[in-house]
């Protein structure tokens, strides 16, 4: 079993961790995502997460909300979150705005004047750092920065990006994710207007934003966390940036990432530990151990999970349980060591669905 608190970083990749007491106790911080992880798009809050939340604090972890939406202030999402019934500060809320403004700090003298394109959010945390957001390519900027600017960001917001990153000014993105859920669907995010400037210029921006360095240095000056535990809904950002940051991470099953792309999942986007819900921070986690099968079976590694044995045969993904009252999750992190360990470097690409329907995920 992982000894947890101790940050796996970039080491065994082949299996989920486990922990002997709940991770709230492991940890000394949660670095929470916000979207399918505490609320859902239209602002409500997902089923459990507001107990689970006040319980962990009750138990002594310190709870940060780290987002790559860099529209809201850290200000309305500490309000949202109040309102919700998750007792929060401005201080526990750490944004891509706040780490794309400190990297562009660290690099123009004080007082500089920044092209902003983005909204709110972006403003504020500029002006945090001293730094003078204009709006114009003709206002003698210094640089450029980009950050979701919200549905109502105009094309012409563009156009003014692209004339000063083709004059040659560095150019600054707070992230660079391609979508965003919204009530209504999936809408482009920063990333797809990102690419807009790219294309119209060849230029490539600095990214502080989820799974890059600047993102993981930012919310660790702002909490002083020791023994971090991010947790997040999505593969490419929330767990990579963890891996990014050589500490651990917890995937909840509330949001983006369905079992199968956690099965699929290459090494810098396996998580820790895996729960369905943010229930998973007030428990203890299962380790995975290797398990022995018959010849007859004709799987080569097998690996146990409370009363669930995975193993790999004739490129399926095989899963057997025995015992009542078995725990479907218990099968998830048997299955994914069974994944991961035959994939290895790579992705895996064998058929999980029968097996994932044994656990009423098919």
């Amino acid at each position: 079993m992982t000894m947890a608190g101790q940050g796996r970083g970039r080491r065994d990749r082949n299996r989920p961790g486990g922990s002997a007491v709940a991770l709230g106790e492991a940890y000394d911080t949660a670095l929470l995502d916000l979207d399918g992880v505490v609320y859902f798009a239209g602002g409500n809050a997902v089923p459990h997460a507001v107990d689970a939340l006040g319980a962990a604090r009750a138990g002594g972890m310190r709870l940060a909300y780290v987002t790559n939406n860099a529209l809201r202030t850290p200000d309305a999402v500490a309000a949202h979150l109040t309102e919700l019934g998750v007792p929060s500060e401005p201080s526990d809320v750490i944004t891509s705005a706040q780490a794309v403004a400190r990297l562009i700090a660290d690099e123009v003298p004080p007082g500089s004047r920044i092209l902003l394109i983005g909204g709110e959010g972006l403003r504020v945390a500029l002006r945090e750092r001293g730094l003078v957001p204009v709006e114009s390519a003709d206002d003698d900027p210094v640089a450029v920065v980009q950050g979701y600017g919200g549905p109502e960001l105009q094309w012409a917001r563009f156009a003014e990006a692209s004339y000063a990153v083709g004059r040659g000014l560095p150019w600054y993105a707070s992230n660079t994710d391609r979508t965003i859920p919204g009530v209504r669907g999936i809408a482009p995010g920063n990333g797809a207007a990102v690419e807009v400037v790219r294309m119209a210029t060849g230029a490539e921006p600095r990214v502080a934003g989820k799974p890059l360095p600047p993102m993981h240095r930012e919310t660790v000056l702002r909490t002083g966390a020791r023994r971090p535990l991010v947790v997040g809904d999505r593969l490419d950002t929330d767990i990579e940036g963890a891996f990014n940051g050589e500490v651990d991470s917890l995937l909840v099953l509330t949001g983006v990432t369905d079992v199968a792309q956690l099965l699929a999942a290459v090494p810098e986007h396996r998580p820790t530990y895996v729960a369905a819900d943010l229930r998973g921070l007030l428990t203890a986690h299962p380790g995975v151990t290797e398990a022995q099968v018959t010849e007859a079976q004709g799987a080569a590694g097998a690996f146990a999970c409370g009363g669930w044995t995975a193993s790999v045969g004739g490129g399926v993904l095989l899963l057997d349980g025995a015992g009542e009252d078995l725990d479907p999750l218990d099968g998830v992190r048997a299955l994914c060591a069974a994944a991961w360990t035959e994939a290895g470097a790579g992705a895996c690409g064998l058929d999980a669905g029968k097996a994932l329907e044994r656990l009423g995920l098919g």
